[in-house]
């Protein structure tokens, strides 16, 4: 029995183009040709196109098919298995985290497990966007103490201002802001020493650290708030001299 190339993708329940591309490939032999020039297939083909399309269907990448022309098929088998069952506990995870998004109403940009939901849900968006650029800047000792900060330190008195202060606030207002702030602040590095230096362990090094949270800060918060956020430094650091 004969077919032509359209018949051999019907009857396999493929494409003309995955026939051509299979033949291109070596992956099913070319076949012989009628005297009009037409290619004609045979039953060898055709069983060896819905091994193939067999194969495909279970998640078996042409190349590993290719590969089992000369490793054992049992180890291709195994090792296709193998990715299909880290694919599914990928896939497990973020249903997981998926599921707790939608339960906690929390923000899809923060990392898992960075901040309690109702922290994340009272964080403006700039602050959100801070966050997420300190889950990236933060080292291995001062990421565990940023996220047992957000979750046990009571809100700052003065984050309401903060987040409502207009880029024109005047001298004294920004400067009254800056020291309450401090206060604020000074109490974190006193439960949570890690803190008081958020370039140490960066991975990416303290230089990208600095660059990274300066960028933040300049394009997050208005001319006043950043105004405010060096005073609160300026604070911090006469209290250390």
């Amino acid at each position: 029995m004969a077919w032509g190339i359209r018949e051999l993708a019907d009857l396999a329940g493929v494409s003309r183009r995955a026939v051509r591309y299979y033949n291109d490939i070596g992956l099913l032999a070319q076949p012989e040709r009628r005297p009009n020039g037409y290619k004609q297939y045979d039953a060898t083909h055709l069983a060896r196109l819905l091994w193939i399309k067999r194969l495909t269907d279970l998640g078996v990448t042409v190349s590993r098919i290719a590969a089992m022309e000369t490793d054992a098929p049992e180890q291709v088998v195994q090792a296709v298995d193998a990715e299909l069952a880290a694919t599914i506990e990928t896939l497990r995870r973020t249903r997981t985290e998926l599921g707790r998004m939608l339960r906690d109403r929390t923000p899809a940009e923060l990392p898992t497990g960075f901040a309690p939901p109702a922290a994340e849900r009272a964080m403006t968006k700039a602050d959100r966007s801070f966050v997420v650029v300190m889950s990236r800047v933060l080292g291995p000792r001062q990421r565990p103490a940023y996220t047992d900060m957000i979750a046990t330190m009571p809100p700052d008195p003065a984050a309401g201002q903060f987040a409502t202060l207009p880029a024109h606030a005047d001298a004294r207002t920004r400067r009254d802001l800056a020291g309450r702030m401090a206060g604020y602040v000074r109490q974190i590095h006193l439960r949570h020493p890690a803190l008081t230096d958020l370039h140490t362990d960066a991975p990416l090094g303290a230089r990208f650290a600095r660059q990274a949270l300066a960028a933040a800060k300049r394009e997050l918060y208005n001319p006043a708030q950043r105004d405010v956020m060096s005073g609160v430094d300026i604070v911090l650091g006469r209290a250390r001299a």
